[in-house]
């Protein structure tokens, strides 16, 4: 615990990979903690469409992030796998308690993402694994010419549909309202995939099976009607993908920073309510949650520390 960071990025999301670009390049000292893969959500995303300057064509999640990591180890980023325990953000010099050791830096840029919101209804946990999945290019195989349920009606619930309907026989998309929220231009893709359809003005309120999920209750959301769908009796399983929004990965720093709705709370210059403590992209409260918005927030955060360490150390701090 000697070396003392400039910077300490938590998260390989793109908003840290982002960040950890942008420190290397200003020649400060950084670090990144992640303790599973690169990419946090689009490593498990199919199909990245939208990102500016992109293969036109289309590419996948995990071969974009591939990119983003590349760029930050030749700019001398350090890398550290491991998880993190503790943080104390409060002093000047900020420490990290992770499993395998502990770090300490000028500055923290916190990116650690969010993870998929559940439904809440009984079965799901008992199924998860079992059925029920949260990652479409995980599991998309496993439901090979069988049938799928997808819950929700946003952007990511209708794309992550249209992948799964090139592995299963039928796909049908449940969701709460009568019209979609995703954007028109997905839609319309979706209206034209043959083997996906709509159940609307439904939810999900109870998962059932012997072992495997093989039951669904429905329940609609105009009438309170329930009713049970069943596996086909030939497949004995059908599969459940639920994609209904994302929860802040937070609660580390929730007794530290200025959160609501457990979002970091952050000013348009990614900073915290802690000095040298910044926030970037879905961990923060923000109005748009994508993979570009997310490497902007990097990218200022990484600036933002940078003008921190030049006004709030001397040159003899540095040395140390």
């Amino acid at each position: 615990m000697s070396k003392i960071y400039d910077v300490i990025i938590l998260g390989a999301g793109p908003a840290g990979l982002s960040a950890g670009l942008y420190s290397g390049r200003a020649r400060l000292s950084t670090l990144i903690i992640e303790k599973g893969v690169d990419g946090g959500q689009i490593a498990i995303t199919d199909e990245i469409e939208n990102y500016p300057g992109q293969i036109p064509d289309g590419e996948t999640g995990p071969e974009l992030i591939a990119r983003f990591s590349k760029q930050a180890e030749r700019f001398g980023c350090e890398r550290v796998t491991d998880t993190i325990n503790k943080v104390e953000l409060k002093d000047k010099i900020k420490t990290i308690h992770c499993t395998n050791g502990t770090y300490q830096a000028r500055t923290v840029v916190i990116a650690t993402g969010a993870h998929p919101r559940k439904i809440g209804c009984p079965g799901e946990d008992e199924f998860s694994g079992k059925g029920v999945s949260y990652c479409a290019t995980c599991d998309a195989n496993f439901f090979e010419e069988l049938e799928i349920y997808v819950i929700g009606g946003g952007d990511t619930a209708v794309e992550e549909a249209m992948y799964l309907a090139k592995f299963a026989r039928k796909v049908s998309v449940v969701h709460r309202r009568d019209e979609l929220r995703a954007a028109k231009s997905i839609q319309e893709r979706a209206f034209k995939t043959e083997n996906l359809e709509f159940i609307w003005n439904a939810i999900p309120v109870e998962l059932k099976g012997d072992g495997m999920l093989q039951t669904i209750v429905l329940e609609d959301t105009k009438t309170g009607e329930r009713r049970e769908v069943h596996a086909d009796e030939d497949d004995g399983i059908f599969g459940c993908f639920v994609f209904i929004g994302y929860l802040p990965n937070s609660e580390l720093f929730k007794d530290q920073l200025e959160t609501e709705w457990d979002y970091i709370l952050t000013d348009e210059d990614m900073k915290t309510s802690v000095p040298g403590v910044f926030a970037a992209g879905d961990v923060r409260k923000k109005s748009l949650r994508q993979v570009v918005t997310a490497a902007a927030d990097g990218a200022i955060a990484a600036i933002q520390c940078e003008h921190y360490i030049n006004n709030n150390f001397s040159e003899e701090e540095l040395q140390q």
